[in-house]
């Protein structure tokens, strides 16, 4: 007859075994979910510094701002960003301000309340930096603008040119930066650092004479 004691320590002796099976479980994910949080930040790092030394996007949309393609049909074409020192080509999305959330997952929205190029003053575009389900955000290379660099706009099927004035970081609270103005430029802002998006990162430039 087995003694109760000895069928407890029986049973405990086979449990021990899936325990530190579900323990090392456990600490194989907490390393891989700690290990996702410290890199994906500064994955996209690595591409650019790739794409950079060994492509020449930078250079293509370059060329694309300085000599545009002529529309060869009536058709409008979306309104398209190009920031080369980002290697950024993207379309320009609208869409009311009760929708903000859901289309910066999309894309570079144009603040409403702004303006657009064509009519001068102040046009405003708003992008993501840096999201964990998104870690390459559309404004990631933000910080990659210099004062100097060129920035292009396609609307309604025009081509504007910008030369970027200024870099700076602001507080969330200064809201002035969306702000009507006497001079045609442009202002794109994102959140900023990456870890702790705590303040904005804005950019802002002149529109050139075409």
């Amino acid at each position: 007859m087995i003694h109760v004691t000895s069928f407890q320590g029986l049973i405990m002796k086979h449990m021990r075994i899936p325990l530190k099976r579900v323990n090392d479980i456990l600490l194989v994910l907490i390393v891989l979910i700690n290990g996702y949080i410290i890199l994906a930040p500064q994955l996209p790092k690595l591409e650019y510094w790739w794409q950079t030394r060994h492509g020449n996007k930078q250079q293509t949309l370059t060329k694309e701002i300085q000599a545009p393609a002529t529309a060869t049909t009536p058709t409008e074409q979306p309104n398209t960003l190009i920031v080369p020192a980002m290697l950024l080509k993207t379309p320009i999305l609208e869409a009311p301000v009760k929708d903000t959330y859901k289309i910066l997952d999309k894309g570079i929205w144009r603040w409403p309340l702004g303006s657009t190029p064509d009519k001068g003053g102040n046009t405003v575009l708003v992008g993501h930096r840096f999201t964990y389900t998104n870690p390459k955000g559309i404004f990631y290379y933000m910080d990659k603008v210099k004062v100097g660099d060129e920035i292009g706009i396609t609307w309604k099927n025009k081509p504007y040119t910008y030369r970027v004035t200024s870099v700076r970081e602001v507080p969330p609270t200064e809201t002035s930066v969306t702000d009507q103005t006497t001079d045609d430029r442009l202002t794109m802002y994102t959140c900023t650092p990456l870890w702790n998006p705590k303040n904005r990162l804005v950019v802002v430039a002149q529109k050139e004479a075409n």
